[in-house]
């Protein structure tokens, strides 16, 4: 990422084909905040720092020392956390529109799978806005073996002709 925290929130807006005034409505600040942002200026209140990360799809940490989140890792097994402790997040993002996040507890998804329950219906049923041809492709109890391995992170990562999907577990 760039060196500064102005050039990285501009680089990241960039990435997410937002304008500064479109990145500035969204964070219910004014475009010129914007600008001083990028142009290290000036910085975002410590409050907006969750929710402008969100928006550009990084961590805050990311977002402010520079450092790419790791994608993928492996936790210990005397680390991990259990089951009941974790989230499920789907990021899916069409192309010309809002980005639809779906966060649940891993916990939950497992009991729903556990009863017979089809992930499209999981997500999609839920005026989640997520596609449920896309969930239909995604196997969520290899999802569940990877994450009883051990492994957390953007565990998936699909992306077509103008849909993006990433599959997150924390």
């Amino acid at each position: 990422m760039q060196e500064t925290l102005g050039a990285r929130i501009a680089y990241l807006r960039k990435q997410k084909n937002l304008t500064q005034e479109a990145l500035a409505e969204k964070m219910g600040v004014s475009p010129q905040a914007v600008s001083k942002w990028e142009n290290d200026q000036s910085c975002p209140d410590i409050q907006l720092l969750p929710g402008l990360a969100r928006l550009l799809d990084v961590s805050v940490d990311a977002l402010l020392s520079g450092e790419k989140d790791p994608e993928v890792r492996m936790v210990p097994a005397e680390k991990r956390k259990k089951t009941e402790e974790m989230m499920l997040r789907i990021y899916v993002h069409e192309a010309d529109k809002e980005i639809v996040r779906v966060s649940m507890p891993l916990m939950l998804v497992k009991i729903m799978l556990e009863s017979g329950m089809q992930p499209d219906v999981i997500f999609s049923g839920s005026g989640s806005g997520v596609n449920a041809d896309v969930m239909r492709s995604i196997d969520l109890n290899r999802l569940f073996a990877m994450v009883e391995s051990g492994l957390i992170g953007t565990l998936m990562e699909v992306e077509t002709e103008d849909t993006t999907v990433r599959i997150v577990v924390e």
